[in-house]
């Protein structure tokens, strides 16, 4: 399953992706969820980010950055799942950050995942879109509206 959430927002390609660190990450933070960060060692290839979910259940949650690039156009990073809370069996989120014009860029979650069998994945589609649909909001609070 696929989804993928387009944000435009205010500033630079390369300046916005250089504050994709711990500030943002914890700005993120799905509501209602409670977590602690035990590892965040960046967004570049062979960083880390370890969660530790405690309600409204306990799960770990460890991904590891696989890839980094910045070109001409665009900037990205991709996290990968490592360890994940049932019932996610794969995890792969491509973080996107496109130039549109010299001070506004677009902000692409691209995400990957399955569960154990197409009905658990299917039914997880929504959970995953409902929890990451807000980033929207965020990030334009975070980087300015365009």
């Amino acid at each position: 399953m696929n989804i993928k959430l387009s944000t435009v927002v205010q500033g630079n390609y390369k300046e916005v992706m250089n504050r994709f660190d711990r500030d943002l990450f914890e700005a993120l933070a799905p509501k209602g969820v409670g977590f602690e960060i035990v590892e965040f060692t960046g967004s570049k290839k062979g960083d880390r980010v370890h969660l530790r979910f405690t309600s409204p259940v306990r799960a770990e949650w460890v991904s590891d950055i696989v890839a980094d690039e910045i070109n001409a156009q665009e900037a990205y990073f991709v996290d990968k799942g490592i360890q994940l809370p049932f019932p996610l069996k794969y995890w792969e989120h491509k973080h996107v950050v496109r130039k549109k014009t010299e001070n506004t860029c677009i902000i692409i979650d691209d995400m990957t995942f399955r569960g154990p069998n197409f009905l658990i994945s299917l039914l997880l589609y929504p959970a995953i879109f409902i929890g990451f649909y807000p980033r929207k909001k965020i990030y334009k609070k975070y980087f300015g509206a365009a």
